[in-house]
């Protein structure tokens, strides 16, 4: 009796969905069954309305801190776990090196932004887009931009490939949002997915509601969307075109981000000689791009494009090094790359070849000789690494329009470097392109002009070489996105996709009005002031505009020396009076740092209190100059306050406080203006 695949079920309102099997899934590396979807439908009215009655609210419920020290709790929590996904990925034909990039790189996005959270958002649900701006002459009226969450739901639609960084890297930015997400895997590999929603699921952190999981097709979930709602999609450009088309969507103006697959490029740079360190790094970037997840990689490079004088030696070493390249079961040791993730997906490649190989020869490829290594690879999707040479690099050849999503490069030669940044254009926009040079006047040239069709440029170099994380390798704190055929979107680049998902309006009012809104000190605004020195506050105590007017100080000729003396500053405006007298500004003038000392010597309370150490300034500016015998005070305001949820080794809670300080002259005049960042402790314990 034969025995049934594991079943996969949906996670839905809570509740796993799915007791029939409907579609077998097949192990990539022998095409045994691994897996099975389930028949029954989804009722994605109950979906969407679980996600907003119970989701929204919950995450609604927690600030952005709370939200981020969930997203670190649950990237421990995966790591911890990572060997049960390790043992569902080998279905994928992925190794081990390959599943690294997948489940701890997925692991790895989320600390990134649990970091991003803790050290860039607020204690609250708003951020302010800051600073609020003058719009009237008294002072009385201003503006400012706020973000706020959309209160809607995110629909992901996920490639193959990656089926938990795919996943991950679009939720930890969504959940920091405050948005509850429906994830649709791709169903060739959403057993993997589905592991690790049951793994998310069983660690217990995720607030009800805030993530569901759909096996299968979407059903009728596009109709049923709202115009909060948000839609981002991976896959090939032809079904992001469906989908960004899709009437709902347009009706509601639904936003919709698209990452597709593109045609990305490498440069070799026309100073490179076949002797440099630069040459082989090129070599081998490109290698590397066609066989880490046997080249199933939305940045893989498709198009190698080379001085047309090293065309051979390129193709000499590229093939040379790829030959090398092990093929077949990735459970044994001596493999280096293994099949494609479906036999679908083997056939999808040999037609896109077929097609390539109109306009292009074939260096390396498959041929009788192809044998992969294991025991059942014969029903496997294994494809040999293919390396193919253009005969037609014009506009329109298909080496510009089709891609082969596998383990297939086009090498293209070019005459300069114009040449070169066209054919990459000729791709009609991709996600990424690298560029390998050793000449610095090389790299301004071209990036400028590159940049207008790709998302992310690398630049190569043996300096960078020790360091860098790759051509294909997007990073958290980067955009991940392109033009044109790339699909047009942006995820990823660090708080910037996190506002992906929060809604931008402009607020209009006075500052008091203002300040109230945004929950910091807009300068205008009404402050209190009383006979308790704001520095004597413990954290919880300490109120958003608490307020401190300084005695004041007149600058002397003295300040300015002892300055100078103490700090080795001697430009000539502090201390040369006929050099000073024909400046600008007409006199000597003091030191701009010192003007900074004097001001935190007038509000800096001494004696230990809840203000436990100043770590920083942000947004210094020096207004007017200040000049011997002019007369300073200053005015220290509580702006923002950020409660990180810390302790220190005694447990002794602690927040971070923002602090305005306004600098005036004897004539009312501002001179000088900053923030300081303080922390600030929490009552002791009892």
């Amino acid at each position: 009796m034969t025995a049934h695949p594991p079943l996969l079920q949906s996670f839905i309102a809570g509740r796993w969905l799915g007791q029939r099997p409907s579609q077998a899934l097949h192990s990539a590396v022998n095409g045994s069954a691994v897996a099975s979807t389930h028949e029954e439908s989804i009722d994605f009215g109950e979906a969407l309305e679980h996600a907003r009655k119970t989701g929204l609210p919950a995450l609604m419920a927690l600030d952005f801190q709370q939200r981020a020290a969930i997203l670190k709790a649950l990237a421990k929590y995966l790591m911890e776990h990572k060997e049960v996904l390790y043992a569902v990925s080998a279905h994928t034909g992925a190794t081990r090196a390959d599943s690294w990039i997948d489940i701890e790189g997925g692991s790895g996005t989320l600390f990134t932004y649990a970091s991003i959270g803790a050290n860039e958002f607020p204690s609250s649900n708003l951020v302010h887009e800051g600073p609020a701006m003058r719009l009237g002459k008294q002072g009385r009226f201003a503006g400012t931009h706020i973000l706020v969450p959309r209160g809607g739901v995110a629909v992901h639609i996920n490639a193959f490939n990656f089926p938990v960084w795919g996943m991950l890297e679009k939720f930890a930015p969504t959940f920091l949002a405050g948005m509850p997400c429906i994830v649709k895997p791709a169903t060739a590999t959403s057993y993997l997915a589905e592991a690790a929603v049951r793994l998310i699921q069983q660690s217990g952190l995720l607030p009800e509601g805030s993530l569901q999981l759909v096996i299968g097709s979407t059903g009728d979930l596009l109709e049923r969307l709202q115009a909060q709602d948000v839609v981002t999609f991976t896959g090939s450009a032809d079904t992001a075109a469906k989908l960004r088309a899709h009437p709902n969507l347009i009706a509601n103006s639904i936003p919709f981000n698209a990452e597709a697959d593109s045609l990305n490029c490498a440069i070799l740079g026309p100073d490179i000689t076949a002797d440099d360190e630069e040459f082989d790094l090129f070599v081998k970037e490109v290698a590397r791009e066609m066989t880490t997840k046997a080249g199933q990689k939305c940045t893989a490079i498709r198009r190698a494009i080379v001085p047309r004088r090293h065309v051979d030696a390129v193709a000499e070493r590229l093939a040379a090094r790829l030959s090398k390249i092990v093929v077949g079961d990735p459970a044994l040791e001596t493999v280096r790359m293994g099949p494609l993730a479906s036999r679908a997906q083997q056939r999808d490649v040999e037609e896109r070849v077929a097609l390539l190989r109109h306009s292009a020869d074939l260096i390396l490829g498959a041929g009788s000789a192809f044998a992969p290594q294991g025991q059942g690879v014969g029903e496997g999707a294994f494809f040999a690494p293919t390396l193919l040479l253009a005969r037609d690099t014009a506009a329109g050849s298909p080496v510009h329009e089709v891609e082969a999503f596998g383990p297939v490069s086009t090498l293209m030669p070019y005459d300069d470097l114009d040449e070169a940044l066209a054919l990459a254009a000729r791709g009609r926009g991709s996600l990424v392109a690298s560029l390998v040079t050793r000449t610095p006047a090389v790299a301004a040239r071209a990036i400028p002009v590159a940049a207008a069709w790709h998302g992310r440029l690398l630049v190569l170099d043996r300096e960078a070489a020790a360091e860098s994380t790759g051509h294909g390798s997007p990073l958290p704190q980067l955009k991940h996105g392109g033009p044109g055929r790339a699909g047009g979107g942006e995820e990823l680049g660090g708080s910037r996709a996190v506002k992906h998902y929060l809604q931008r309006t402009a607020v209009q009012g006075s500052p008091t009005m203002l300040a109230a809104v945004v929950g910091e000190h807009v300068r205008g605004a009404r402050v209190r002031e009383s006979g308790i020195h704001p520095f004597r506050h413990y954290f919880e105590d300490l109120q958003i505009g608490d307020s401190l007017t300084t005695h004041r100080r007149t600058v002397t000729e003295a300040d300015i020396v002892n300055f100078g003396c103490l700090s080795g500053d001697h430009f000539y405006m502090h201390f040369d009076e006929i050099a000073a007298r024909q400046s600008p500004f007409g006199k000597r003038i003091a030191h701009g740092y010192f003007v900074l000392s004097a001001a935190a010597g007038l509000f800096v309370s001494p004696a230990p209190g809840p203000v436990l150490a100043n770590y920083g300034l942000d947004t210094l500016r020096f207004v007017k100059p200040v000049g011997i015998g002019d007369t300073i005070s200053a005015r220290l305001t509580c702006k923002r306050k950020i409660d990180r949820n810390k302790k220190d080794a005694n447990g002794q809670g602690q927040g971070v406080v923002a602090w305005d300080v306004e600098v005036s002259n004897q004539e009312g005049e501002l001179v000088a203006s900053y923030d300081i960042l303080t922390l600030v402790a929490k009552k002791p314990l009892e």
